[in-house]
């Protein structure tokens, strides 16, 4: 077994001074917003995975059906290096790795995350797991240094669980030209992502009856709290999940159940919310085929391949850089 290589771009004093802008852009907005990403400290990560454990909650158990069922036509495609952004445990990759060094092409696998100890625990246990495969672990925003991404082979980079949907159209355009950018022509793009249903069957998968997604939701107060000394009482807090017909995605809130102030120590920012205000915290848009093959289009991809689960509720698309 070969050690893993881990590329370091991104550090703990990067991260807190991410969170430190997008906090003061987001709570001095008007209306108030913060990204998702900054759900996922260590509990964050575990709601999450409760999340997709719970029956309401049908996109992940969705895609890896769908994934198991294809991954032998992605591994035809035959990449000698699989990028995945956002890897976290990997868990979902083993499927693709199994069929990718089956199919006689795979040498590298480059798991990308924001968590050098997720990431390394990660790559660790696939070195053990993969032995003749060279792991090069990556810990990088991908929103902004894919340049940083490793070079040289045929690479397939995947980008899988519908995340695409967490970026709002033109950051999702800014994000796909930037993938255009670091590949060269005829390399890959998997792209996994949720399809419109109907809001009685999207909405539950927000809002679960257990209220594990409220928690997760909330989290996001207890990591301004945690990570810039911020007094926010997350329990006056609610979660709102709604659907938005013309957008086309889900809004999840956080609602003040009374009037209230917090400050942020680290900022020396004070906020102040009405009974009722609403703060958004994540979008998840979900897609229809032809909107999606026509934003990689104008990415400067050719989807080759598209696949869909039979209850039409997401989707894998493979596409070649152009």
């Amino acid at each position: 077994m070969t050690a893993p290589l881990l590329d370091i771009h991104l550090t703990d004093a990067d991260l807190t001074e991410a969170l430190r802008a997008d906090a003061r852009a987001g709570l001095t907005a008007d209306p108030k917003s913060l990204p998702p990403k900054w759900f996922y400290d260590a509990r964050g990560s575990e709601l999450f995975e409760a999340i997709t454990e719970l029956p309401e909650y049908y996109p992940t158990r969705t895609e890896r059906a769908l994934l198991r069922d294809v991954v032998d036509e992605i591994a035809a495609a035959r990449a000698d290096v699989l990028v995945e952004l956002g890897a976290g445990s990997a868990a979902k990759t083993r499927l693709l790795l199994d069929a990718l060094t089956a199919a006689g092409s795979l040498k590298t696998y480059v798991p990308q995350d924001v968590s050098a100890s997720a990431l390394r625990g990660a790559a660790t246990e696939l070195a053990a797991e993969y032995p003749n495969l060279s792991v090069h672990g990556v810990v990088s925003d991908f929103t902004d240094t894919l340049h940083n991404l490793p070079r040289g082979g045929r690479r397939m980079i995947a980008f899988l669980g519908g995340t695409i949907g967490n970026l709002v159209p033109a950051e999702r355009a800014e994000f796909l030209a930037g993938i255009t950018e670091v590949l060269e022509p005829g390399e890959l793009l998997l792209l996994g992502a949720g399809l419109v249903v109907a809001p009685e069957i999207v909405v539950p998968a927000y809002d679960d009856a257990a209220g594990v997604t409220a928690e997760f939701n909330r989290n996001v107060l207890h990591v301004l709290n945690n990570r810039l000394s911020a007094d926010f009482e997350p329990d006056k807090f609610e979660h709102v999940a709604l659907w938005d017909p013309t957008n086309e995605w889900i809004e999840m809130r956080l609602r003040a159940t009374e009037a209230m102030t917090a400050t942020v120590a680290d900022l020396g920012l004070t906020v102040d919310f009405a009974a009722g205000e609403e703060m958004r915290t994540e979008i998840s848009a979900k897609f229809r085929p032809e909107a999606l093959s026509a934003e990689l289009d104008t990415a400067g991809f050719a989807p080759t391949h598209t696949w869909t689960d039979p209850e039409n509720r997401f989707t894998l698309v493979l596409a070649e850089r152009r």
